[in-house]
């Protein structure tokens, strides 16, 4: 069997989605499968090693350029891949960054309306690409591609899956009329699917209500982590107790909800510290500079580490300093790959009690939830686990036997590889 996954670049951060999929098809690989990931829009960045192979297709300055300058719809095949060079899209990935959901409604349509919109030129250049492979199935990295999925289908023959992966939360914060119509393509165009992967049983649920997906088609593979590399520290971190944040940098990670809920220790007597890492786009740096002053503000400035972005072993090394973990997230998380890799390394953690977490951290009695938005709540677990070293010991081990049971990279392509067969087998009947 014969699969090609296709993997959405995120214009030069390292986002969940792109290192769910690279572990995925490295660990599909290293199981003898014969799996090629093909970058979209730019080329990926992650902290292992990229697998992805093949030009960037569907490249982003060229769609961008497609749907913005009608007159370069019909530009040769020669200026389109010099475009999607992986050299100029890394260069410019960071402006890409910078640009809000709210902007890009008409963009988001003019894909989801696949060959019957501006894009048709580089749908022809992704089949194109994608002939000579012959891949059994396709599998999409998200519902903004699904306008693909019928031309991808009738040119290839294949199979459709497409993968879950929290576009709620992007497609949501699109301008009407432009998250209507994205809505209505999307329903439209799952017809065309044989089967859609959540990584999370809550956002299998979420996604098959909020897009009006088939419930029957959907299935759950839990996220995997390489629980060889996220290895516990030796014993607890020495003094003084250490949260730890890692996660973009932006209001809807819910740092200054832990900002503020760091103050409230101090100031209630607990001595601790706050580390925080993570990728901070430009549109999110007056953010971080609020985050700061706020910490400046209440004489705490020597406490707090701010690390910036890690690095796969800065990543391990972070985690392990820490001896709770917290990103209080505002909006209902769709993955909690941080959450997992916290877990892997036996640091329990403190997360609201919604989205992904309750089955997460909650289910496998990795650490502690709180009601969403509940400063108070999240201050005082917090409090809690920082003065109570055996529970502490108790969630973090805890964290650690799920994270090697029921969360691996290995168990997730297994899964994965499962939900292919299947729809390979079940043809037509599979789709129900």
């Amino acid at each position: 069997m014969k699969i090609v996954m296709l993997a959405a670049g995120a214009a030069g951060m390292v986002c969940g989605s792109c290192l769910r999929d690279n572990r995925l098809a490295a660990a599909l690989i290293a199981q003898g499968r014969n799996v090629l990931l093909m970058p979209l829009y730019t080329p990926l960045r992650t902290d292992e090693a990229d697998v992805s192979v093949g030009d960037v297709q569907l490249g982003g300055i060229s769609v961008y350029l497609r749907h913005k300058l009608p007159f370069l719809r019909h530009m040769p095949a020669w200026f389109a891949r010099a475009l999607s060079g992986h050299r100029l899209l890394s260069s410019v990935a960071r402006f890409g960054s910078a640009t809000r959901a709210e902007d890009l409604g008409a963009l988001t349509v003019s894909v989801l309306k696949g060959k019957n919109g501006p894009q048709r030129a580089e749908l022809h250049r992704l089949i194109t690409a994608l002939k000579p492979e012959r891949p059994e199935i396709l599998n999409l990295p998200n519902l903004m591609l699904l306008g693909a999925a019928g031309p991808l289908r009738e040119a290839l023959g294949a199979r459709i899956v497409c993968t879950l992966g929290g576009e709620d939360i992007f497609l949501d914060a699109l301008p009407e009329p432009h998250r209507s119509e994205s809505f209505r393509l999307i329903a439209q165009a799952a017809e065309h699917v044989d089967a859609f992967i959540a990584v999370t049983r809550y956002y299998a649920d979420h996604a098959s209500r909020h897009f009006d997906l088939p419930a029957r088609r959907v299935r759950t593979v839990p996220l995997g982590v390489n629980v060889e590399r996220f290895q516990p520290a030796d014993g607890p971190p020495p003094p003084p107790m250490t949260i730890g944040y890692l996660a973009r940098i932006c209001p809807a990670k819910g740092l200054h909800l832990l900002v503020d809920a760091f103050v409230a220790l101090r100031r209630g007597g607990t001595h601790a510290r706050l580390r925080v890492a993570g990728y901070t786009a430009s549109a999110d740096a007056g953010y971080l500079r609020e985050s700061r002053d706020r910490i400046q503000a209440a004489g705490l400035g020597g406490d707090v580490d701010w690390v910036g972005e890690v690095d796969l072993p800065g990543k391990v090394e972070f985690l392990r300093s820490l001896h709770v973990f917290c990103v209080p997230t505002v909006y209902p998380e769709s993955k909690g790959l941080s959450i997992l890799e916290s877990m892997a390394c036996s640091v329990p953690v403190v997360q609201p009690a919604h989205g992904s977490f309750p089955e997460l951290a909650g289910e496998t009695g990795a650490g502690l939830l709180f009601p969403p938005g509940d400063l108070h709540a999240l201050t005082d677990a917090l409090a809690q686990l920082l003065g109570d070293p055996e529970r502490r010991r108790g969630l973090g081990e805890e964290g650690r036997a799920a994270a090697r049971a029921r969360f691996t990279a290995e168990r997730m392509a297994a899964e994965t590889w499962r939900v292919y067969e299947e729809v390979l087998a079940g043809g037509e009947g599979a789709r129900g």
